[in-house]
């Protein structure tokens, strides 16, 4: 085994270990607007994500 190809099976076993995930579906041509707004905002694509979830449940949770 390669250094490479073992380096990619921690990065896979450690993911794997310490998040969830999912699929996002978007409308064509959608994800470049969010990618773009996330970059301008200084975030990566997750971290918006992320962030904008948050964001949504706190404010949600103000409601009840």
């Amino acid at each position: 085994m390669s250094t490479k190809e073992a380096r990619q099976r921690a990065t896979a076993k450690y993911e794997a270990k310490k998040y969830d995930k999912t699929l996002l579906r978007l409308e064509k041509g959608r994800l470049a607007d969010v990618k773009a707004h996330a970059e301008k905002q200084g975030e990566s694509l997750n971290g918006f994500v992320v962030r904008a979830i948050d964001e949504t449940i706190e404010r949600d949770n103000g409601k009840e």
